[in-house]
């Protein structure tokens, strides 16, 4: 107890070191535990969102469960198995973890044939064949349409059964008439009448697994009657059986995940063991066995992201464990002189930290919480909206994520502890009299090796990505190693300490180079730093990987979200782009197939018939350009199977045809991806009516070039010769990048080999192709105005009288986008990890610093004594921040520039980079450096201004007499 106190006591006398210590600490829990929370909350909300779209597409209701059993009629203990069954379906029901809203049992026995008991009441020559049905607990959720509810037990030897309407057209019949069935194994006759015509009472009910007309050949009976009769009592041969769960799935959750897979195994076990034929329906099985991937796709990801903020949080603890520990070295030399082992002198410091660790431990998970609500409410870098708050819990990974953050935190910042503990009292004052030796990692090179390292990476990545986009893969036929994301923070780490390498050598050459000239401020201050880059070597590595690391997480989102965008806009071509029905002589399609009776009597007329062209009326163009909300309009018409002839050469093309000003009013292109200006390409053609541009991939695979003359035609429709005016590599919409199955078989004399055959396109003159080719149907564009509604265009489109066969709306693909979990998690992370970078940037140079001063009382002290003035003092102090800091801020901002160049494209592994189109491409945004630069502009008036206040509060006999105690 003692001992503890003692502890406490110490910590006390540091309070602002221990409290920065547990600052620390309590960051790098919060980030490590709000990885688990936010994954399960993102695939949370992105599970409840795939199932209602899954109802909405399938019109099925994802909480279904459903399980069907057919059996022969020679199959035995048909009773046994139906009723083990019914009672396991009862206890497992309650294991999906999710509540069930409705449990319902159906029985139906084989369809007999029907004979009216009453000949002269209905056709008797009509064959008629139905089943007998039981449905459990159906009188609370139908209505009566017609008739009366049947009784429930046999009137007069006759059972009375429901019928849906189209029973009645079915079989023939109307209510109230008799009809027998015979059973030819129990030599059985079975009397039933149908009594009312039901339907559902609500039709959003989801007690219903069948809609009501599946019934048609069914007599609907009480479900205990038949129980009693049938299913027990064996009068006719129960084929099926069925057991229904409803389960509501707006309650389910990534924690029931397992309990639903699991609860389905054992339902699938136990069928398996008791019935030859059965089958299941369970919508959302497929859906949430995807979420493994996910899951796991999304944790490397968040990991992979968080990398540098790590090694940022890892450095702020290691440096502030430091100053603890070389503010307390003279005492951990004088306990190792009287004494005290290494090892009860790092229990100390054990003890110490998992008071602090302890504290982290509890609070860090509860910030990581408060954390993930702010990722959540991220919509892009920097950028927060009102969004749905994520459903936020703590759970058992979150705490022992947190378990692991704390015990890797204690463990480095005992390092500096059990370095400090090597030196005896002598071998201390040894030690601080002499000038400090080479650091670890320049000693041992660990600079250039991690350059080395993550340069390697590099080459690994530019590699697999070449082999990727020669060979037409997707991103999933290479494995992505997650280190590739680690060698960002290799690397600025590695830089740092290259340039800490070299500023030494920088800062002498300053000194000798204008040492006759220097003022006695200047002359102290490129002495002191020239002489002691060690004692700052922290700090400036601090500041280096903060400032990079924020660069960096700035540039990889900002990066990530416009490659994004761009490629939405891109593969749209516009921001609105359909296709309008156009009224044409095609026969339908029903008409168009033949009977295998008529095919062979008009076979020798159609091997001699000739492909009638159909004609195609085009609608009016002009009211889309006066749609609300629409800047500009264009038609394009695209061919995809067009042919192209030069001399012997032929080949498929896609043939473009467009209105070169509407076109370039209309369309998107990113700048930067032709050699000129998109609109010159434009006008270059715009004089000549049969003027083409071709793709690059078609003049380096047929040797065509500017002034050739080639022919364009398709299927059924002669060519036109066209004159090439250019070559382009990329045009909107289309996309220069071989495919999976874009291969060709190339035969020569070293034998048969398969070549990747790469896109080739053709942009023409829409008006020359409909005059010499053929009038077809072309595409819409729409370019809208920044505030318009696209709900409006497809409103003002439909009033038109337009009918749309198919729609892309870009802007509503980009909001989709953003939605997208993966989307979101860069957003929130890369958020999360550019404010703690200014935090953490913030509070250890300002503790540094203070700290730093506070140990140099003496030295000011003996320089105020000497006649030095505080205006010079502060020149010092204020050279010593440019130098040091300003120095460091200087070198991270570069650093994260050149970091960014090299590896943001790294996150291009996380796409396809086949429709990675345009290519990706780096990107800076302006006002993420301008925060930077003002953090680190107060980051700097405020240190200064804390200096130069305590420096003006020295008194010079203090520190003399300081000095001599």
């Amino acid at each position: 107890m003692a001992i503890f106190i003692m502890i406490l006591r110490k910590m006390v006398n540091n309070k602002w070191l221990e409290l920065s210590l547990l600052f620390g600490l309590v960051l790098s829990v919060a980030l490590t535990s709000s990885m688990p929370i936010y994954t399960n909350a993102i695939l949370q909300r992105l599970l409840l969102q795939e199932l209602k779209q899954l109802q909405a597409s399938s019109s099925q209701y994802p909480g279904i469960y459903w399980l069907s059993v057919n059996m022969t009629a020679q199959e035995k203990e048909k009773s046994a198995k139906i009723s083990q069954t019914d009672a396991f379906m009862n206890e497992t029901s309650s294991r999906f973890g999710i509540p069930v809203q409705y449990s319902v049992r159906e029985r139906s026995t084989q369809k007999y044939n029907l004979s009216p008991a009453e000949p002269d009441k209905v056709d008797t020559k009509r064959q008629r064949s139905a089943d007998i049905t039981a449905i459990d607990g159906m009188e609370e959720h139908m209505k009566l349409i017609d008739g009366r509810m049947p009784a429930k037990a046999p009137v007069d030897g006759v059972y009375e059964a429901l019928v849906v309407s189209e029973a009645l057209t079915e079989l023939g019949m109307v209510l109230n008439t008799v009809f027998v069935i015979q059973d030819d194994i129990s030599k059985q006759q079975i009397y039933i009448k149908p009594v009312g015509v039901f339907d559902r009472k609500d039709y959003t009910d989801v007690y219903w697994y069948n809609i009501p007309s599946s019934y048609k050949n069914s007599f609907v009976i009480d479900f205990p009657l038949f129980e009693q009769e049938f299913t027990s009592g064996g009068k006719l041969n129960v084929q099926f059986s069925y057991w229904y769960l409803a389960l509501d799935y707006n309650k389910m959750s990534l924690a029931t995940i397992n309990t639903f897979i699991a609860s389905h195994f054992a339902l699938n076990k136990h069928m398996d063991e008791r019935y030859e034929n059965h089958n299941y329906n369970a919508p959302a099985l497929k859906t949430l066995g995807n979420y493994y991937v996910k899951e796991a796709n999304l944790k490397t990801m968040l990991w992979s992201l968080n990398v540098p903020v790590v090694l940022m949080l890892g450095f702020y603890l290691y440096m502030v464990a430091n100053l603890i520990t070389e503010r307390q070295k003279t005492e951990i030399a004088v306990l190792r002189s009287r004494g005290a082992s290494r090892l009860q002198i790092i229990f100390g410091y054990v003890a110490e930290g998992l008071v602090l660790g302890s504290i982290a431990l509890l609070s860090g998970p509860y910030v990581g919480m408060n954390l993930t609500k702010v990722l959540g409410a991220s919509s892009g870098f920097l950028e927060f909206v009102q969004r749905a708050k994520l459903d936020v819990s703590l759970s058992q990974d979150a705490f022992s994520y947190a378990l692991i953050a704390v015990s890797s935190s204690v463990v480095m910042t005992l390092i500096p502890v059990f370095i400090a503990t090597k030196a005896t009292i002598v071998g201390h004052k040894q030690q601080s009299a002499r000038q400090a030796a080479s650091s670890f990692w320049h000693k041992y090179f660990i600079d250039v090796i991690l350059i080395g390292i993550s340069l390697y990476g590099l080459y690994n990545y530019k590699t697999r990505m070449k082999d990727l986009l020669s060979l037409g893969l997707k991103s999933g036929d290479l494995r992505v190693d997650p280190l590739l994301f680690l060698i960002p923070a290799l690397f600025i780490l590695g830089m740092g300490l290259l340039v800490l390498r070299l500023y030494p050598l920088f800062m002498q050459l300053i000194y000798k180079a204008g040492r006759r000239w220097w003022s006695p401020a200047l002359y102290f201050t490129l002495i002191q730093v020239s002489r002691s880059t060690i004692q700052y070597q922290f700090i400036m590595v601090f500041l280096i990987i903060t400032i990079a690391t924020g660069l960096f997480s700035a540039s990889a989102t900002r990066t990530i979200n416009k490659n994004t965008t761009d490629k939405i806009r891109y593969s749209a071509g516009a921001d609105i782009t359909m296709k309008i029905r156009w009224e044409n002589d095609a026969p339908p399609a029903i008409l168009m197939g033949l009977s295998s009776g008529e095919e062979e009597e008009s076979g020798e007329e159609d091997a001699a018939a000739v492909p009638q062209k159909t004609q195609y009326t085009e609608p009016s163009f002009l009211p889309f350009t006066q749609l609300p909300g629409v800047e500009h309009a264009a038609k394009v018409f695209i061919k995809k199977d067009a042919v192209f002839t030069k001399g012997k050469s032929q080949d498929t093309v896609q043939l473009m045809g467009i209105n070169t000003k509407e076109f370039g009013q209309t369309a998107w292109l990113r700048s930067g991806l032709l050699d000129h200006h998109f609109n010159d390409y434009l006008n270059l053609i715009a004089a000549k009516p049969s003027s083409v541009l071709i793709s690059e991939s078609m003049a380096e695979e047929y040797g065509v070039k500017p002034g050739d003359t080639i022919t364009l035609g398709w299927d059924g429709i002669e060519g036109a010769p066209f004159t090439v005016y250019g070559t382009i590599d990329y045009w909107p919409s289309w996309n220069p990048n071989p495919g999976t199955n874009d291969t060709v078989t190339v035969n020569s004399k070293q034998g048969t080999t398969t070549k990747v055959k790469k896109p080739m396109l053709v942009i023409g003159h829409l008006p020359y192709i409909q005059n010499n080719l053929a009038l077809e149907p072309y595409e819409v564009w729409l370019k809208l105005m920044p505030d318009a509604s696209s709900q409006a265009v497809y409103k003002a489109v439909a009033d038109h009288g337009y009918q749309i066969e198919s729609l892309r709306d870009a802007k509503q693909e980009q909001i989709k986008a953003i939605k997208d979990p993966f989307q979101m998690a860069i957003n929130g992370v890369m958020t999360l990890g550019f404010l703690i970078s200014i935090v953490i940037c913030f509070f250890g140079f300002l503790l540094y610093w203070v700290l730093s001063l506070n140990a140099r009382t003496l030295q000011f002290g003996i320089l105020r004594a000497m006649g030095i003035s505080f205006f010079q003092l502060l020149v010092i102090l204020i050279s010593e921040q440019l130098l040091i800091s300003g120095a460091a801020i200087v070198i991270g901002l570069a650093t994260g520039s050149l970091t960014s160049q090299l590896f943001v494209p790294l996150f291009e592994m996380s796409f396809d980079p086949k429709t990675q189109v345009p290519p990706f491409k780096v990107t800076f945004d302006p006002d993420d450096q301008a925060r930077l630069y003002w953090v680190v502009a107060v980051m700097l008036t405020t240190g200064l201004a804390i200096l130069g206040h305590i420096v003006s509060r020295i008194r010079i006999h203090q520190a003399v007499k300081l000095g001599e105690d």
